[in-house]
């Protein structure tokens, strides 16, 4: 982090000795005169690396004080990431500030000579303090969340300058130069008009800003006359007689052109790139967002010919001279995005934009809405959400055009009757917000409404004022609620339902229109459709109570899709396994004991029966089912598997089959022959001894093969002819003769853990692919040097750590052994590490984890390297034990 140079804030400072003593300031902390110069400066104290020990002595008195570190606004210190270079820079515009958590920015400020302190979090946006904030607070505050208890560990890790990668506060606002370029490129140039000869040079001040070019005299600048060059759709060239230069021309029949001449390449480049951006636009599109912006661009208003305008996630004012109460300056706006601006209160100025059709003021801190919002006649599209509304205004309903309005996450108790009104408006969106009755007598008076959101409320009672049907809305999501009981048999019209999470014991709905219904993760016992839904093509009822399935469901004659996974099924009706439309069925995790016989053609092209009692499976299943790719039938009680096809050549497409945890013996391995097309292979914890070669040999296209917790002494060597084999899994064996696998041309992932291993047979060359070897527990097998170094480029290479000789008979045995898991993914590639410590803490302890890096490989070999370290400072550093881990994985993630 480079040296800390603690400076006098002005407001607070560590005490001096009594001899010493000076007036006390406002914040009651008196100077540190022992560490200033001679010339008596109160800006210049000596540059430490670190608190004197009076510093220490003044934080210990009490909690609440404490220090923040203050950049300057240098370009390099805006980054979140920063190089030996850049950090040696950095330090120089460090300054520590002595303070308590009652100390203002504006105090601060005056100590500092600033006008104004800005902060950063995780290296995102920049904002600016307001003088009232008090910065010790904010850092406490944000420490507290998290996850620091301890007020005196909160004291000493917000004195810590590493916490500045997740928090820093700066003295001046800092800008990068690529942020800047992207908002306004600047600079005097010789500049010649038109695209003849005629024209000499001159020298100009060129600004490219939002859609436009701007030229001007270098004398009179801003005063005088300028030449506005509109950009969008017209063209940018190289001019290939002068170095460096570039010709801007607009669009139209009278385009006017202007060739510009930079002085460097890395000038020219950095132009041409952005003008082509503007000149590449179909509109007239300013994004300004994530700028830090607090106005808009004083030259941004020459472009006239602006029509839409992102100003999302700034920190954008009002009373300003590019402030909001100024965006009525471009006359032809028709899109205004303002969203994630902390506005606090709606800019009434902005409803004087008359030609705006869209306007986003989503999460803004908005309580309510202003009368003149009806002035905006031409608005098509408003998004409201993430606010703290509670109701809408009468005269929004004057918005006769408007047919998209997002109120979700705000207050709302009831569905506004404004709504009503909106003749053109065809969606409700109130997710997020307090509903906890739904009227739907309300949703019948708004005629024009064919979707209703209502996500995340907290909707307990649905009401029907009357029997008359609403016969418009067609989409319906209540997920997220806490509805027990819901008929909507009165909505004739709906097609889509999403019902997730809640706490449903009884669906009743009206089967006319119904196209897919998704009411998972509920405790419904009964769904009660009427009549059959002869539309629905999906049908999803998972982690629920049902004990059959739905007698509408088995007549559904476009059923596509059926999930009941998760229940208390104990078979499947004829009907549905036999249904000609079902392609995917999902009947996992329930109490299955059999399935009926297959007695025609199915297009059956998913099967999913895991976690059942199955002891067998229906013997024309593969015959019957000739379009099955993908069958799940793991955690059963299978001794054997159907035959693949009924004659010599097999029409079998399977390509994924997971038989993990059952009873299947060597006797299953030849019906596997029948289905050539197989990638992934799963025969884990069953119980086979051998693997015929004959029987491998054929399987030429499998890329995935799981052979765990078997009884095998030897995989055959015909694994050779698997070229696409990536993955081979086969711990827990008996395996003593390591396979012809490191011949695979794509082999990347071997686990061959816990067997009976004693050497290993190398080839010439390693493939380039393989990335992962497991070779622990295998107590009898030694690696000679020369196979280690062959092994060097291996990202993880697994091997148990032999004990050095000793002289007495007594080997320390380790706590675990470790190895990968089973489980199911999406992914082939692993990016996980292990920490296992079998001697930590001066061999008082043990340690083991496991760091998941998502797509990230770098990350968990870091922490593996690394939290040991961490915890073990922790462990001797901690008051209570509850914490110690708590704080060991956030002084990691710092």
């Amino acid at each position: 982090m480079g040296e800390v140079e603690p400076v006098p804030a002005g407001p607070l400072e560590p005490p001096e000795p009594p001899e010493a003593a000076a007036p006390r300031r406002p914040g009651g902390i008196r100077v540190l005169k022992r560490n200033m110069k001679h010339n008596g400066s109160r800006t210049c104290l000596n540059r430490r690396s670190r608190f004197g020990s009076r510093e220490r002595d003044w934080l210990r008195e009490d909690v609440k004080r404490g220090c923040v570190y203050l950049y300057g606004a240098d370009t390099t210190t805006a980054t979140t990431t920063t190089s030996s270079s850049s950090s040696s820079s950095s330090s120089s515009d460090l300054h520590l500030v002595l303070c308590t958590v009652e100390t203002p920015a504006s105090e601060i400020c005056a100590g500092e000579g600033r006008e104004s302190l800005y902060l950063q979090l995780h290296g995102d946006l920049v904002r600016r303090l307001e003088p009232s904030e008090r910065p010790l607070q904010i850092v406490y505050d944000y420490l507290s969340r998290l996850g620091f208890e301890d007020p005196v560990r909160i004291q000493e890790e917000a004195t810590n300058p590493d916490l500045s990668c997740m928090i820093r506060f700066y003295g001046e606002k800092p800008c990068q130069m690529d942020h800047l370029d992207r908002i306004l490129l600047s600079g005097i140039y010789n500049v010649r008009k038109g695209k003849t000869q005629l024209h000499k040079w001159a020298e100009r001040l060129v600004v490219l800003c939002g859609t436009c070019l701007i030229v001007s005299s270098v004398k009179d600048c801003q005063t005088g006359k300028m030449h506005i060059l509109p950009l969008v759709g017209g063209k940018i060239e190289e001019v290939k007689r002068r170095q460096h230069s570039l010709a801007f021309s607009s669009a139209g029949a009278q385009a006017q052109t202007y060739h510009v001449s930079f002085e460097t390449l890395a000038e020219y480049q950095r132009w041409q790139r952005q003008a082509s951006k503007v000149v590449s636009q179909r509109m007239s599109t300013v994004d300004l967002s994530c700028y830090s912006l607090e106005e808009v661009p004083e030259h941004l208003f020459y472009s006239q010919d602006i029509t839409y305008l992102n100003l999302r996630h700034n920190f954008m004012q009002l009373e300003r001279p590019g402030g909001l109460d100024t965006l009525h300056k471009f006359s032809q706006l028709k899109g205004l995005n303002l969203s994630h601006n902390k506005l606090g209160l709606f800019p009434v100025l902005l409803c004087e934009i008359s030609t705006l059709t869209e306007l986003s003021l989503s999460c803004n801190g908005f309580h309510d809405l202003p009368s003149q919002i009806g002035k905006l006649l031409n608005l098509q599209t408003l998004s409201l959400d993430g606010n703290g509304l509670t109701a809408l205004p009468d005269e929004l309903g004057n918005l006769r055009q408007l047919t998209s309005l997002g109120i979700s996450f705000n207050d709302f108790r009831h569905i506004p009757e404004v709504l009503e009104k909106l003749t053109m408006l065809d969606k409700v969106a109130m997710a997020g917000n307090r509903l906890e009755v739904l009227n739907l007598g309300a949703l019948t008076r708004m005629s024009q409404v064919k979707h209703v959101d209502l996500r995340m409320n907290h909707l307990k009672t649905v009401i029907t004022e009357n029997m008359e049907g609403n016969k418009h809305i067609t989409h319906m999501d209540l997920r997220d609620n806490q509805l027990t009981d819901l008929d909507l048999s009165s909505l004739c019209s709906l097609e889509q339902l999403h019902c997730e999470r809640n706490q449903l014991r009884e669906l009743t709905l009206s089967g006319f229109s119904l196209r897919t219904l998704y009411a998972s993760w509920n405790r419904l016992t009964a769904v009660n459709v009427y009549p059959v839904p002869s539309l629905l093509t999906s049908l999803e009822l998972s982690q629920n109570l049902l004990e059959c399935v739905p007698d509408w469901a088995c007549e559904a004659k476009k059923l596509e899709i059926l999930d009941i996974s998760h229940n208390l099924l104990t078979e499947v009706p004829m009907r549905i396994l036999s249904s000609l439309s079902l392609r995917k069925l999902m009947v996992g995790h329930n109490h299955i004991h059999v399935l009926p016989a297959l007695v025609e053609h199915i297009p059956l092209e998913v099967l999913d029966i895991q976690h059942n009692t199955l002891s067998r499976l229906p013997d024309t299943l593969f015959s019957k089912a000739l379009n099955l790719r993908y069958l799940n039938a793991s955690a059963n009680s299978l001794e054997s598997l159907p035959s693949a096809c009924a004659g010599e050549e097999s029409l079998s497409v399977l390509q994924l089959l997971y038989l993990t945890s059952n009873l299947l013996t060597d006797q299953c391995i030849p019906v596997l022959v029948g289905h050539p097309h197989l990638r992934v292979l799963h025969l884990a914890n069953n119980q086979l001894q051998t693997f015929p070669a004959s029987k491998l040999n054929k399987l030429e296209q499998l890329e995935e093969l799981n052979l765990s917790g078997n009884k095998l002494t030897a995989i055959p060597t015909t694994i050779a002819n698997c070229k696409r084999l990536h993955t081979l899994v086969a711990h827990a064996n008996n395996i003593s003769i390591f396979p012809e696998i490191l011949q695979l041309p794509q082999i990347q992932f071997v686990d061959l853990s816990c067997n009976d291993l004693t050497e290993i047979l190398i080839p010439e060359a390693l493939p380039a692919t393989l990335q992962d070897l497991d070779l622990t527990g295998n107590t009898n097998l030694v690696l000679e040097h020369k196979t280690l170094d062959m092994f060097s480029h291996i990202t993880a290479l697994k091997i148990d750590q032999k004990p050095l000789p000793a002289t007495d008979s007594a080997v320390t045995s380790t706590f675990w052994s470790h190895g990968l898991a089973e489980m199911a993914g999406q992914r082939n590639k692993l990016c996980v590490s292990a920490l296992a410590m079998d001697n930590f803490a001066e061999g008082v302890g043990a340690v083991y984890g496991m760091f998941d890096g998502d797509r990230n490989e770098e990350l968990p070999r870091l922490l593996q390297c690394t939290m040991a370290d961490v915890l073990l400072e922790e462990v001797q550093h901690s008051t209570n034990d509850t914490v110690f881990m708590t704080n060991t994985f956030l002084v990691s993630h710092r």
